[in-house]
Order: structure tokens, then C-alpha cells, then sequence
């Protein structure tokens, strides 16, 4: 396979001679020129004739020009390993095709008919074409025997190539759909789609749909102002598209030709079909398999690919805000519905004044609101120990204040001194039974209470602590209704935000946002602050949600993470920086698994959920040898 799973694609227009195939040729040699590194290239729908020449489709000599241009540009590519999808007539069967020629290294590899001939208002191609009807056949063409029909192009391990042609995609069932059932990764469409007012959005739309839709990588080429513009103008509009989104595009009514590049990403989207029930729609007999040769080699730095350093966070103000409501309506949801299953009187937390329980709690009081209830239903229970600071302690002070609940503090010290005592702890060493000695007691405590009070304990641990293993078992890693546990730790810090923006609470809450990550398990700095930082023992949680994404959502090794992280974080974290917190993180992943065997229920709110009952179910002595050697 290519680099790290990539291919180099781009979409280009032209100028086009409506009506001379030679001058057309050249134009198509430069753009194949200029596009030097590529792997794909389309081309406009017709890009050898010139689309819009009408009954001069009929013309004998145009088709002869055609074939003499395809067999210059055959000729002036030879040995050029680029794929290059061009349009042009072709005579075949008795009938006139409008149809893409696939080109590697002077050979033409196939030719796909266009399957849908739009016929209405502006359009009159029965006039002159056949529609493909499924007909498999060869052609000498170019003094070359090339197959005719539907097609999958296959270029060893590196990625399957199909193609359709412009009202192909607009049609009620696409020939794309199949060819991407039947095993097709990138689908290259040809198209001569004029301009009207509203229209590119919509196209636009379609192309990253179908991208979506497909899970490929979708290509396409429109057909330029250069075109005859008698009644009708094009812009050349071409966009590169994966996945759903679209990669690239070009400036339309360029009238020199336009281009739009972009790499695919070709492991991602057989990750992506392997989920669900992609391949269950597959229907009647694979199209034949034409074998291309290599492509042209990509090397790491031609992959011009840019990665979101947070991609759990949308980077668009407007797209957080309504993420971050949608994540809150999931949470209250669940526990809503949790509520009137258990019939519990009250809500119960412990709160340290950090950001996951204050978001439990912001969650909790509004779904005391859908109840109906007042916000004294939420008890909240501040628990010092031994690392607790005063920061803390106010904050947690201050969002009693500022939202109204019930707080009460059960200092957790002698009970901790006495336990560590009975087992034979001498109380000074800062090791992990002190530590969690601590933790053990708050969940102790809450549990109790919960029963005294008739309450549902709710756990604030997030997504992030769960795939890193950083709780405590059978602590904080245990509650009655997991409710932060879908939510990863670079979400949690927007989600309170996001509450204080619409004017909840400002000033405690900023004080949230504003304390380090810490579990506050050992004692403060000579100064009195917090001395326990967790992103100084783990690394930052920005980077391990980069993982926790990548790893999860697409299964991809080690080597490839690395490589899309120093992408997503240059300038911010060295690579050797982040190796060591690729190793933090596959380590703590494998290792902690025990702890995610064993979770309480809660919300699913996003795509990445580590449940042993949803979407994740690992053994817990899995080895990460595998991993760690590939890293």
C-alpha cells in the first residue's frame, strides 16, 4: 500500500477546443504535467471532444480525431504511472457511448460507458448516445485490446478505482453504489454539469453524501467555461471528497482550468467498511477486475494531509455550541429515564471542585429541572483528604452558592489515617495505597449515603480517565449511573464552558475551568497548591484523546498514529514528546482493561464509547506487544 495508507488524487477542468480533440489532448498532457505526484487524476466528462458539440457527434471525423488524440496522449504518457480518467465518444456495438478511458503508462485500461443520459430541458444526450445497458465486450482502440463495460480497476493492495459519469451520480441508484459494494475505494466521476443559480451547493452536497454514504473517496471533474457557451455555462467546479467531507476543491470559472488535489486516505475508508453492514447491500455479479500496474510511489512528506489536534472538538464556534448542547441533552436523557426507573428521591455526587464532577452536577440539576424537582435534590458531598486545597475547597463552596443544592463535607483524613494504620501503612509514604486508601473512602461514603437518602449515586469520571485507567478501582470507578463516561476530557473542559457562556453560575465556574487536573490524592506545595498534576504523570490529555480517536474509530497501528499526530501537533509537541506519550497510552490502554470490564450503565454520546456491554469488548489480558513493538 502507498504511504501510510494514502493516495494522491486531484480533479482538474480544462481549457477545451469545443471540437478539436488534438488541441484537447495537449491541454489534457499539461494538466497530467502539472500534476506531477499524483497517483489519480480525473478529467471532465467529454474533455477529448469538448462537450457541447452537439450533432457534430454524429461526424465521423470528429470520432477519427478523438481516436488519433487518445492515441497521441497514449503515447506521450507512456511510462508515466499516473492514472488518468479522460472522456471521450466511443463507437462501439453499432452505437455511440459517451464514455471515460482509465490511462496508465500508455495503455488504455478500460472504458465505462456513461449509464444515464440526462434527456430533459437543457439536456439532448439520446440524441446522440446510448445508454450502458450492461453490455461486456472489447474494443480495439488505439491498436489496443481494452475492456468495454462497468468495470473495478485494481492497483495492487493500494486502492480499487471505479467509475461513473456525471448523471450517474444524480440518478436514483447510482452505478457507484455497486461498484463500491463490490469493492470499489475511490470512485472518479466525470462530469459536464452547467451552472445555475443554487446549483454547486446542492452538487457540492451530492458529492460529499456520496463520499459518506459509500465510505470512498469520490473524485470529480466538471467541465469548464471553456465550453461552448450557446446556451449554457459551466464552471469547471471539481472537489476531491472522503468519507463525507469534502477534502478540496477548485475556484470555478477559472478559464485557464482549475485543479483540486487532496490525499485519501484509503486505510480509513476500509476501516470504515468493515463496521455495520456496509457489504450487505451488494447485489448481482462483481464487475470484472482490471488489474493496473503500480502506482506512482508516495513518500510520507508528499501526503499534504491536515489533522485536527482535537477531533472530538468541532473547531467551528457555532458546530461546538450545538455539539456540546446535544451531549447535554444525551446526558440528561439517560439519567432521566435512570431516575424514574429507580424512583430515587435524590441525585448524590462528590464534588472536588474539578471539571468532571462539576459537569455531573450542572447535568444532574437539569434533569432535576425536567423532573420538575428543585435543585436541593442534588446532594453534593465534599470529601477533603489529604491533597485537598483550599482552591478546591472554595470552588466547591462557590457552586453551592451560585446553583442552590444541598453540599455537605465529610472530612475523609482520620478515616483514612485509621484504615492505613490497621494495614500496616505507615501514613508518610505517598505511594498508590495511599493514594487510593483515599478514594476507596469517598465511594464508601457516597454509597452509603445514597442508600440512606434514597439516591442515585452518579459517577463523574470521563471517557479519557477510563482509557488511560486513571481511577481507582472499585472508587471512583464505580457509581450507579456512570453519567461523564462517554465524554472525553478535551469535551468536558467546552461543556462547562459552553454552560457558563448562557450564564450559569460565571464566576464559580470559571474557577472550574481555570484549577489544574489533578485527583488531589497528595498533599499541596509548601505555598499550598496543588502539587499533584495528572497530565505531568500521564502527558496531555489533548494528545491521548488524539489517540483514544484515531486507535479507536479506524484500528490504526502505532506507526500511523505517531504519524498523524506529529501532523496534527507540529509546533506544539516534539515527536520523540509524542512517541513517549503513544507508549503512556498503549501501555495504560492494554493494561487497564480490567477496570472497563466491569463499568456501570451510562450515556453513549458520541462515536467512541469503551462500554463492555456497547462498543468496546477486549480481554483484559490482551498482550500489547504488537503495539508497543510497532511503536
Amino acid at each position: 500500500m502507498s504511504s501510510y495508507g494514502y493516495i494522491k488524487t486531484g480533479a482538474a477542468s480544462l481549457p477545451v477546443a469545443v471540437a478539436n480533440p488534438m488541441e484537447n489532448a495537449k491541454h489534457i498532457l499539461a494538466a497530467a504535467e502539472r500534476a506531477a505526484g499524483l497517483q489519480v487524476l480525473v478529467l471532465p466528462e467529454l474533455c477529448v471532444s469538448g462537450y457541447t458539440c452537439g450533432d457534430l457527434f454524429g461526424q465521423a471525423a470528429l470520432l477519427d480525431s478523438c481516436e488519433r488524440a487518445l492515441g497521441w496522449l497514449l503515447e506521450r504518457t507512456r511510462g508515466n504511472e499516473m492514472v488518468l480518467a479522460v472522456g471521450l465518444p466511443v463507437r462501439a456495438l453499432g452505437r455511440l457511448y459517451n464514455c471515460a478511458a482509465a490511462l496508465q503508462g500508455g495503455r488504455v485500461l478500460g472504458l465505462v460507458p456513461k449509464q444515464y443520459l440526462p434527456n430533459a430541458r437543457e439536456y439532448y444526450e439520446k440524441r446522440w448516445f446510448a445508454p450502458y445497458a450492461g453490455e461486456q465486450t472489447t474494443l480495439t482502440i488505439c491498436g489496443q485490446a481494452v475492456p468495454f463495460g462497468r468495470a473495478l480497476f485494481r492497483f495492487g493492495d493500494a486502492v480499487t478505482i471505479g467509475i461513473e459519469l456525471c448523471e450517474d451520480l444524480w440518478s436514483p441508484a447510482p452505478p457507484s453504489v455497486q461498484l463500491a459494494l463490490h469493492g470499489a475505494e475511490v470512485i472518479l466521476n466525470l462530469s459536464a454539469s452547467d451552472e445555475e443559480v443554487a446549483k454547486h451547493a446542492y452538487r457540492r452536497e451530492l458529492i460529499a453524501q456520496q463520499s459518506g454514504r459509500l465510505r470512498c473517496g469520490y473524485l470529480y471533474a466538471g467541465a469548464g467555461p471553456a465550453e461552448s457557451t450557446t446556451d449554457l455555462v459551466f464552471s469547471g467546479a471539481c472537489a476531491v471528497a472522503e468519507n463525507g467531507a469534502v477534502l478540496a476543491e477548485s475556484p470555478r470559472f477559472a478559464q485557464e482550468g482549475a485543479a483540486a488535489y487532496a490525499c485519501v486516505d484509503v486505510e480509513l475508508l476500509r476501516a470504515e467498511r468493515r463496521f455495520g453492514c456496509f457489504y450487505e447491500a451488494r447485489a448481482g455479479e462483481a464487475p470484472p477486475v482490471v488489474e493496473g500496474g503500480p502506482l506512482p510511489e508516495l513518500t510520507a512528506r508528499q501526503v499534504d494531509r491536515a489533522y485536527a489536534a482535537r477531533p472530538f472538538v468541532p473547531g467551528d464556534p457555532s458546530q461546538r455550541a450545538r455539539r456540546c448542547q446535544e451531549i447535554l441533552e444525551i446526558q440528561t436523557a439517560g439519567l432521566l429515564k435512570r431516575m424514574k426507573h429507580t424512583r430515587a428521591e435524590k441525585l448524590i455526587l462528590g464534588l472536588s471542585g474539578g471539571l468532571d464532577s462539576t459537569l455531573a452536577l450542572l447535568v444532574a440539576l437539569r434533569a432535576c429541572g425536567r423532573m420538575g424537582w428543585g435543585p436541593e435534590r442534588v446532594l453534593g458531598i465534599t470529601m477533603p483528604g489529604f491533597g485537598t486545597t483550599g482552591h478546591t475547597r472554595r470552588t466547591v463552596d462557590d457552586l453551592a452558592g451560585a446553583l442552590g443544592f444541598e453540599l455537605r463535607e465529610i472530612d475523609i483524613k482520620a478515616a483514612c489515617a485509621q484504615h492505613l494504620e490497621a494495614i500496616g501503612h505507615d501514613g508518610n509514604t505517598r505511594d498508590v495505597t495511599y493514594e487510593n486508601a483515599q478514594a476507596r473512602e469517598r465511594t464508601q461514603i457516597l454509597m452509603d449515603l445514597a442508600n440512606k437518602e434514597n439516591a442515585l449515586l452518579l459517577g463523574t469520571g470521563d471517557l479519557s480517565e477510563l482509557a488511560l485507567g486513571w481511577c481507582t478501582y472499585n472508587a471512583d470507578h464505580m457509581s450507579m449511573y456512570h453519567l461523564n463516561g462517554g465524554v472525553p476530557k478535551t469535551l468536558v473542559r467546552h461543556l462547562v464552558e459552553f454552560v457558563m457562556e448562557q450564564g450559569v453560575a460565571p464566576a464559580a465556574l470559571r474557577r472550574v475551568l481555570d484549577t489544574p487536573i489533578s485527583p488531589e490524592l497528595l498533599p499541596p506545595d509548601e505555598s499550598g497548591q496543588i502539587a499533584q498534576k495528572t497530565e505531568e504523570t500521564l502527558g496531555s490529555y489533548d494528545v491521548h484523546d488524539f489517540y483514544l480517536y484515531h486507535f479507536f474509530r479506524f484500528g490504526f497501528a502505532p506507526e500511523k498514529l505517531l504519524f498523524l499526530a506529529c501532523r496534527a501537533f507540529a509546533g506544539e509537541h516534539s515527536p520523540e514528546r509524542l512517541s513517549q506519550w503513544l507508549e503512556v497510552f498503549l501501555r495504560r490502554f492494554f493494561s487497564q482493561q480490567f477496570k472497563r470490564s466491569c463499568l456501570p450503565d451510562g450515556p453513549k454520546v458520541g462515536s467512541v464509547s469503551l462500554s463492555p456491554r456497547g462498543d468496546w469488548r477486549m480481554p483484559s489480558d490482551a498482550d500489547a506487544a504488537v503495539w508497543l513493538a510497532e511503536n
